[in-house]
């Protein structure tokens, strides 16, 4: 084993969450590597943004760099539901702050912000991967395994799990427990689009993420990404047992769910599939503890709900920002409570996105967003938490989220 080295904070995971955490602990003279069991560009899920997210990755220092790098410009989301069809500008939202952002390749957008924290002075070590780590009174040791299959040691101050779905540390020290929510899958695939507004005979805003439910089962849903390329981003959610009856080739079974849902099939009337899709199915996941005085964990290393508001880059930023925050203030010398600090501020936002997710399977959030005439300042609030400014406490529908829905949905239900 090579000799032990020595650092103040280890980030796992080059992803958004590790990428930004170590650019905005890098401003603050902390010293920090991190540690990519992969090399990038590599696919990922998760493409489109939130406007919230652009404030974090700005104070990061990267803005300039997402901008050049031609995303697809998105200004809000879009739902169609049987001849219903409603839409979202995350420009009039309740909330101040940026109302526009981008539709990502994620294996893309996720290279531009590790080489811009590179390129600010960040080390990245690709292909090394957290074997173990040993958590003791006041540091952490982490056995590394590098791209030669040979182990090393650091000893860090502290640890940030930017890992995702990989989950490094909640695996590592047992801290994984299972979510309450359903357990959903999805199936998933890019296609080249040919979509031509000009022929569609339902309306679609390329500007917009569209989601839509299925006709006979309000449960079901898709969603499609454009990207700047030609290309979008296709999926379906729905319970294991309701996509099991057809059949077990991923790609048929989305091919015939796009048929069933006619505004969808219109606006993909001339796509061309791949050979094949993906699918990932018990996404959902959960946590013990957000926090200690050892490690913290950011965004779907920690607890991912579910892709319906397109949440998990947003929480994921969000906890990267907080948390390089609080390490700030540590290394300052101020006294530390991790709970009060980061976990519950991380959670309020969180908390908040659960409440519209569950709202959405239980129809509650279906019946206000379907509903042929919404009240201006509500959909405004409403929108700015679509638009991913659920930590805004000056909006009621973030401090009093469930009550606040409930009370709507029955109204527009009446």
């Amino acid at each position: 084993m090579k000799q032990k080295q020595r650092t103040q904070v280890v980030i796992i995971g080059a992803g958004p969450s590790g990428s930004v955490a170590a650019a905005l602990l890098h401003q603050q003279n902390i010293d920090v590597i991190v540690v990519e069991k992969s090399t990038f560009p590599r696919f990922s899920i998760g493409e489109s943004l939130l406007p919230a997210c652009m404030e974090v990755i700005e104070q990061a220092k990267m803005l300039d760099a997402v901008t050049a790098a031609g995303f697809q410009f998105k200004d809000g989301a879009a739902f169609r539901y049987q001849d219903r069809y409603t839409a979202f500008d995350f420009n009039d939202k309740f909330t101040p702050g940026i109302g526009t952002t981008y539709q990502v390749q994620r294996g893309n957008f996720d290279k531009v912000l590790a080489d811009e924290a590179v390129a600010q002075g960040v080390e990245i070590r690709y292909l090394h991967t957290v074997d173990a780590i040993e958590c003791l009174a006041n540091n952490s040791v982490l056995t590394i395994v590098d791209e030669q299959q040979q182990k090393y040691t650091i000893d860090a101050d502290f640890v940030l799990d930017a890992s995702g779905f990989g989950r490094v540390l909640p695996r590592l020290l047992g801290l994984e427990k299972p979510s309450h929510l359903p357990s959903r899958q999805a199936i998933f695939c890019h296609v080249t689009d040919h979509i031509d507004t000009d022929l569609c005979q339902v309306e679609y805003d390329r500007n917009k993420i569209l989601i839509s439910v299925h006709p006979h089962s309000a449960d079901v849903w898709y969603w499609l990404i454009p990207f700047s390329n030609g290309t979008c981003s296709l999926g379906v959610v729905a319970p294991p047992h309701w996509l099991a009856k057809y059949g077990d080739d991923p790609l048929m079974v989305l091919k015939q769910l796009v048929i069933e849902e006619p505004g969808l099939a219109n606006v993909l009337a001339h796509a061309e599939y791949p050979q094949v899709a993906s699918t990932i199915g018990g996404y959902s996941a959960n946590v013990t503890q957000l926090a200690t005085s050892n490690y913290a964990l950011l965004g779907n290393a920690g607890e991912f709900l579910d892709p319906v508001f397109s949440s998990g880059v947003t929480i994921a930023m969000k906890s990267a920002q907080l948390a390089a925050g609080v390490l700030g203030r540590a290394f300052a010398g101020e006294n530390i409570d991790w709970q009060r600090d980061y976990a519950e501020p991380l959670m309020l936002g969180v908390d908040t996105f659960r409440t519209y997710v569950e709202g959405w399977y239980s129809g509650e959030l279906q019946t206000v967003i379907f509903h042929p005439n919404p009240a201006p300042k509500i959909k405004q609030m409403i929108c700015a938490i679509l638009a991913g400014y659920a930590w805004d406490t000056q909006n009621p529908f973030v401090t009093q989220s469930q009550r606040r829905l409930a009370v709507v949905a029955a109204i527009c239900a009446d």
